[in-house]
């Protein structure tokens, strides 16, 4: 199935569909997991489907948006941690902790700030755990790990053998990053998507294709949460 990036901030991928019933190029976006469809009729050429998707991108990211409204992180809200709600507690603490089914935050100061600075750092200590885990059992090692914000990818590994991570992983279900850190480590042995390449990630993480369709279904919903400075 082939796949293409709209331009923009953030980028928006859309799956190309060629369909013999097809007499016009239209799109639509998935209710159940905002996936973006563009179909083609059989003899239709990709420039001009591509084109057509450029020309209709408000269409587009209104649709997106209106699935996920933005929440802005503040105190008072839960917040998903590694598959669980935390509520958001503005607390006499120096610095975020956990307690319980709460995240402590600093009061008087910038939670939501505070908030994204804790979940980089537990999403780090988990990342760095599970891909050097992984990288042990296949015998490599990777160069760097950085975390960043990414729209459209929850992960990369680079032909000098660095990862990149979308930090926003640890609010997923702790088997999700899991399996994510292991198709980025993968990499580090087959820079490809061959069936040589899944039958390592098969190996790291044998319910990968539960994981993978979590992402699919429910990764759109974590980019909600707003964490203003």
């Amino acid at each position: 199935m082939e796949r293409a990036l709209l331009a923009g901030t953030p980028p928006v991928e859309i799956v190309l569909r060629r369909s013999a019933r097809a007499r016009r190029y239209t799109l639509r976006v998935s209710h159940r997991d905002g996936q973006v469809t563009l179909t083609l009729p059989q003899r239709g050429r990709v420039s001009e489907a591509l084109a057509f998707a450029r020309g209709r991108a408000d269409w587009i990211r209104a649709a997106l948006a209106a699935l996920h409204p933005p929440q802005t992180v503040a105190p008072g809200m839960r917040l998903p941690v590694e598959g669980a709600l935390l509520e958001l507690v503005a607390a006499p603490v120096r610095a975020p902790r956990r307690e319980g089914g709460a995240l402590l935050l600093p009061e008087g100061h910038a939670a939501a700030a505070h908030a994204a600075a804790w979940l980089r750092l537990a999403a780090r200590e988990r990342l760095a755990a599970a891909c050097g885990a992984h990288a042990a059992v296949l015998g490599r090692r990777y160069a760097r790990l950085t975390l960043r914000d990414p729209r459209a990818r929850w992960g990369s590994c680079s032909a000098a053998g660095n990862l990149m991570f979308s930090w926003r992983l640890i609010m997923a279900p702790p088997a999700v990053l899991d399996y994510v850190a292991a198709h980025e480590v993968a990499h580090l042995a087959e820079m490809n998507h061959s069936a040589r390449f899944w039958a390592l990630v098969a190996g790291l993480a044998p319910d990968w294709q539960a994981q993978r369709r979590w992402l699919r279904t429910e990764g759109a919903g974590l980019h909600r949460f707003a964490f203003p400075a």
